[in-house]
């Protein structure tokens, strides 16, 4: 509430204002290891994460098992839900719904270990609520990774599966898959189908 005081029988209100101060990355960092919450950190600002259905859940954790069986025994990680990755030429932090990276460095980790800054596949289940920033902010911001070989969104609420897979130093393809097609992903060498990713989501398959 505004402070007054009275000046020749009218009220005057003083207003405050603050100096907007953009956070750095070490102090979100800072910030996000107490938190509660997650959020999200782009170009000096913070967003908080709304929450995931069980579908979403569910959905993500198919995939995050299915992934960490298949590179088992490789030198291949698979990271999940509260596992940041870093796009240093956004100044972003993000927390990919799931990644897999083949650094050296990852196939040992730590209690202190929270960053990872080269992926080779990173998965986002879409939701209504982050469907525009998966498929336009976050698009734009992984493609600068270097490592990256390929984005896939799964669409939580219908049975749809968009790949975009790098093609060397000419661009991206994009391949929308629907039930029926093998859902591959070339980057882990992985062939899939619709039924393993949507398994026990209570999303309806058309007939085999």
């Amino acid at each position: 509430m505004a402070a007054s005081r009275k000046f020749e029988g009218h009220t005057k209100h003083t207003m405050k204002t603050a100096l907007y101060q953009p956070l750095d990355e070490a102090g979100y960092l800072k910030l996000e290891a107490r938190s509660p919450m997650r959020h999200e950190y782009v170009a000096g600002q913070i967003y908080a994460m709304s929450g995931a259905s069980l579908r979403h859940n569910i959905i993500t954790l198919n995939i995050a098992s299915l992934l960490r069986s298949h590179l088992r025994g490789s030198p291949c990680r698979t990271f999940m839900a509260d596992a940041k990755l870093r796009v240093a030429k956004k100044q972003s932090i993000y927390y990919p719904d799931v990644m897999v990276t083949c650094d050296a460095q990852h196939q040992q980790v730590g209690s202190g270990d929270y960053l990872v800054e080269s992926p080779r596949l990173v998965l986002e289940v879409l939701s209504d609520s982050t469907a525009g920033t998966d498929r336009r902010e976050k698009l734009l911001a992984y493609r600068t990774l270097p490592t990256l070989q390929e984005y896939v969104l799964v669409w939580q609420d219908e049975p749809v599966i968009e790949v975009h897979r790098r093609q060397g130093d000419i661009g991206w393809q994009v391949i929308t898959l629907a039930p029926g097609d093998p859902v591959a992903w070339m980057s882990v060498e992985l062939t899939t189908d619709f039924a393993t990713v949507y398994e026990e989501s209570g999303l309806a398959l058309p007939p085999a």
